[in-house]
């Protein structure tokens, strides 16, 4: 793979997400997202790069082996969803329009955020990529590149830095493996559907943060939004039967005239 760099003054303004259908255009709080085809797995990578060949290149090869794939074009858009959304690891190029590569890792250090960070640099660049390792960066690789080697490093870096604790997710005594996919109400085993699982996993993964029906069609499972279908309250439905009818304690909750939620910890 050897792709060269866009003509100067190319701005590429919107990210595009393996979470929602194509054509949908995020309406809430951060920059917008076009979505792609979604991924069977729930390790989520942020891709930062401007250069649209590349970038549709990482996208597909990640996506091919089962990443979740966000791909952002513009450094300020970039670091809003850095900062503000649940990724696994970022592949961040050092020169983007706004707010450059090095730019946004120090800045995600400084607040102490832990994202683990692939570097793409120019292969004569080897300030800029001493500097990116000593700003925090946990790995880099220069241009040209073959996409297999991304994805090994994309392994290695998301394996050292969560092992096997950022690969279960837990609200109380309900806990996701992201890995083997199983899912526990304390030492109950419950047995979830694919579509079930991802409802939950977006619910677990930030919780007391509601989600409305327009969001769990769209980003969840990329349906386009019917306002007359009862979809999403019979998932719902399905995840209290399993997850809550036998626990003292409920955890999913309905905000009503809102969306559903995951109880956020006391």
């Amino acid at each position: 793979m050897a792709p060269g760099r866009a003509p100067p003054g190319r701005v590429v303004q919107h990210c595009l997400s393996s979470h929602g259908p194509p054509g949908y255009t995020n309406d809430g709080p951060g920059p917008p997202i076009l979505s792609g085809p979604p991924g069977p797995s729930s390790v989520k990578v942020l891709v930062i790069e401007d250069e649209k060949k590349i970038a549709s290149l990482i996208r597909k090869g990640l996506e091919a082996q089962g990443f979740v794939v966000d791909v952002c074009g513009h450094g300020d858009d970039g670091y809003t969803l850095a900062t503000t959304r649940p990724y696994d690891a970022a592949v961040l190029d050092i020169m983007l329009p706004g707010r450059d590569g090095l730019s946004i890792l120090r800045n995600l250090r400084s607040r102490k955020i832990p994202l683990p960070v692939v570097l793409l640099t120019a292969r004569s660049e080897l300030n800029e990529r001493l500097e990116g390792l000593n700003l925090g960066a946990d790995d880099y690789l220069t241009k040209p590149f073959f996409i297999e080697e991304l994805i090994a490093r994309l392994h290695a870096v998301t394996r050292r830095a969560s092992g096997v604790g950022q690969s279960i997710l837990t609200v109380a005594d309900l806990t996701l493996n992201l890995l083997t996919r199983e899912v526990k109400r304390g030492e109950a085993v419950i047995e979830l559907t694919p579509r079930e699982f991802a409802l939950l996993e977006h619910l677990m993964r930030s919780p007391g943060r509601v989600l409305t029906r327009v969001q769990i069609c769209e980003q969840v499972w990329s349906y386009d939004f019917d306002p007359g279908t009862n979809l999403v309250e019979v998932y719902i439905q399905r995840l209290r039967k399993k997850v809550d009818a036998d626990a003292p304690v409920k955890l999913i909750e309905t905000i009503r005239g809102v969306g559903y939620r995951i109880k956020p910890p006391a």
